[in-house]
């Protein structure tokens, strides 16, 4: 069974940085393309950033290079780097299996998120 568990959410400071982990199981990230996604209060999934199974990295223009996504393959988990944080990065953060079109399809497999609050 595939399983993902996020951690690493909390209350941050505009301009701070944090890293979120993804633990996956059930599958192997060499073989597997892992996304991340947020969505903030009372708007839909907005995707973030992939990964592929050859290592490459494809994310969203919007995030002008903040954010960036790497794995552990050794330990099965990706991370997400966000840095100057701001307060319109507020949401709850998923990571899932699949690309930007699955994900926002709802296919595939999901995480239960992690919730990150930017305030000062």
């Amino acid at each position: 069974e595939v399983h993902l568990e996020e951690s690493g959410g909390g209350l941050v400071q505009p301009g701070d940085s944090l890293r979120l982990s993804c633990v996956v199981s059930g599958l192997t990230l060499y073989t597997s393309t892992v996304s991340w996604a947020r969505q903030a209060p009372g708007k839909g999934l907005q995707w973030l950033t992939t990964i592929y199974s050859d290592g490459t990295v494809s994310r969203s223009d919007f995030l002008m290079g903040r954010f960036e996504m790497s794995r552990d393959t050794g330990k099965n988990t990706v991370y997400l780097r966000m840095n100057s944080l701001e307060s319109e990065d507020t949401g709850v953060y998923y990571c899932a299996t699949g690309t930007a079109r699955t994900l926002l399809a709802g296919e595939g497999y999901r995480g239960q998120g992690t919730q990150v609050t930017v305030s000062s």
